[in-house]
This record gives structure tokens, sequence and C-alpha cells, in this order.
């Protein structure tokens, strides 16, 4: 008798994989939480401290941040899925699809704070 393993559309299809490359899988989905967390951390420390910023780029920026942290646990979700299958079927890994996203919102975070530190000094 096989046990059913959550989520059987990953785990119902293919072979194992070598058990390395799995744990490295689930270290990077690891990762990529430990990073929301961060983002979750910086819009709160925003909102938190007495920064001197402009208040409008403040909110702009903690939204931006807090809305990456809502992302990242649902992109890193889907890239473990689709690695493990790939792993399991020996098809080439997928690339990173929402990296270039969360990339972009915060290079626009970053900016925003920029232009917001120097108009609230």
């Amino acid at each position: 008798m096989t046990k059913r393993r959550f989520p059987e559309s990953v785990y119902g299809v293919g072979e194992e994989p070598d058990p390395r490359f799995s744990l490295a899988n689930e270290r990077t989905f690891l990762s990529w939480i430990r990073t929301s967390l961060a983002f979750v951390a910086a819009g709160l420390a925003l909102e938190a401290l007495s920064v001197p910023v402009w208040p409008t780029a403040r909110y702009i920026v903690t939204a931006v941040f807090l809305l990456i942290a809502l992302l990242v646990p649902l992109y890193a979700w889907s890239a473990w899925k689709h690695n493990e299958r790939a792993m399991r079927q020996g098809r080439q890994m997928p690339g990173p699809r929402l990296a270039i996203v969360i990339s972009v919102l915060t290079t626009i975070a970053v900016l925003a704070l920029a232009v917001g530190l120097i108009v609230g000094v």
C-alpha cells in the first residue's frame, strides 16, 4: 500500500528524484518565505519608526513592500511545485517567472523611498 502525499499533483507523477535535489528545492522555497517576511518587516518598520520621509512616499513604499510580501509566498509555492514536478518527470527546470516582477517592484519602492527622503528633509 502506497502512502498518499500532498500535493498529489506533484507526488503522483514521475519517479522519486535524488533526495538532495528535493531538499534543495525546499530550501529555496523557505528562502522565498524568509524574503517575504523581510518585506513585511521593512513595510512595518517604515510605518512604526519615525523615518523622516515624505508621508505619501512612505505610504506608497509600505504598500509596495506589503504587496511584494503577499506575492512572494504565492510565487514560492508555485515555483516549488513546478520545480518538483520537472525533477520527477526528468524535464528541464523552469526559469524564474515572477522574480523580475519582484525586482522591478523593489527597485520602484527603493527609488520612491529615496525621493521621499529627499523631499521629506
